[in-house]
């Protein structure tokens, strides 16, 4: 199964693909006042797509005896259709092996969702053979996004010579780039270019480097980043979207990077390293996208559906640094005139 062209040509423009987070109450049940209210918040800051059902998400989602997966995609999906511009391009994050993976992506796909970002994690031992026989498996029913995802939240290492195989599929639409990893990512890079596929969008994931990657991509080779799917613009959304119009608008130029750019992507990538918790090997990450969303007003606690996540010692007072260090980072007040509308019925 392919994209649309329309779709298609979207996803190959580039654009900002907030993670999209889970939002709970205090018994750690779904609030679909505040999962609706992100939604909305996402597409008024001006993100091209969104990704539900994966990292950010809470993979928990996933356990048929949680039972969110589709009421999260449904809902998602659902409050992207009130929207007076063009519908976003609806990714859904598809997990375990092959039988679980097909029946995720025929859901997301009945769902109206166009991608299918398909993680790898339930392969840890598995060849490049058996991987690349599942990814085609899950693309006969919706297109897929490759996933090379960092080791310390459940990736595995894929080689040069996976991605050369993986870009054989013709229903690779896109490949997620997120090792956290310079020599990773440039083998992915170069894997690319290597194998002539024009028509694949390339999309950093790496948090901690998102500006380079989408203006000087490892080896300064032809193929770009042209978009991101974050957890980091899962907040400070409207900034993300200048960001990205500023990356595109320096690519176009050629020449040099502006510095003006340059000194953005250190301030983003220190303030990455708080709210991820990069200290403590990203233990509290999903616990500080929330307090960044909390204190804003769009979740109403850090909850998340494993009880034991909660902000690793000293995180609080490292976010608390990043933000009244990078004021320009943040979109606090566009979220103050907005909120009120956004958590509406």
């Amino acid at each position: 199964m392919t994209l649309p062209p329309t779709v298609a040509a979207r996803l190959k423009r580039g654009m900002v693909i907030p993670a999209h987070p889970l939002a709970l109450n205090a018994r750690r049940r779904l609030d679909e006042r505040h999962q609706r209210a992100l939604t909305r918040y996402y597409l008024a800051a001006g993100a091209g797509g969104l990704a539900v059902g994966v990292h950010t998400t809470q993979f928990e989602i996933h356990d048929a005896k949680v039972g969110l997966l589709r009421p999260v995609l449904e809902l998602a999906a659902e409050t992207a259709r009130e929207t007076r511009r063009r519908t976003p391009i609806l990714v859904a994050g598809v997990i375990g092996a092959t039988r679980q993976a097909v029946r995720e992506a025929r859901l997301a796909r009945d769902l109206g969702y166009h991608l299918a970002l398909v993680s790898l994690a339930a392969f840890p031992r598995a060849s490049d053979a058996a991987m690349v026989k599942h990814l085609r498996r899950v693309g006969q029913v919706l297109p897929v996004m490759g996933f090379y995802l960092q080791p310390a939240v459940g990736g595995r290492e894929l080689s040069y010579e996976f991605w050369r195989r993986v870009l054989e599929i013709d229903t690779l639409a896109a490949i997620k780039v997120a090792p956290f990893d310079r020599y990773r990512t440039g083998e992915v890079v170069r894997a690319v270019t290597d194998s002539g596929r024009g028509d694949v969008a390339l999309y950093t994931g790496n948090d901690d480097h998102i500006v380079l990657d989408l203006v000087a991509p490892p080896g300064g080779r032809r193929t770009r980043f042209v978009g991101g799917l974050l957890g980091q613009w899962a907040m400070w959304t409207s900034r993300a979207s200048d960001l990205l119009d500023r990356c595109h608008a320096a690519t176009s130029r050629g020449g040099s990077v502006p510095r003006s750019l340059l000194v953005t992507a250190a301030h983003l990538t220190d303030a990455n390293g708080a709210v991820f918790d990069a200290a403590n090997g990203f233990a509290g990450c999903l616990s500080g996208i929330h307090e960044v969303l909390r204190r804003q007003g769009l979740l109403r606690g850090r909850w998340c559906l494993d009880s034991s996540q909660s902000l690793s010692r000293g995180q609080r007072r490292e976010i608390d640094r990043v933000l009244q260090a990078y004021p320009r980072l943040q979109d606090d007040s566009f979220v103050r005139r907005h909120l009120d509308q956004w958590l509406s019925p």
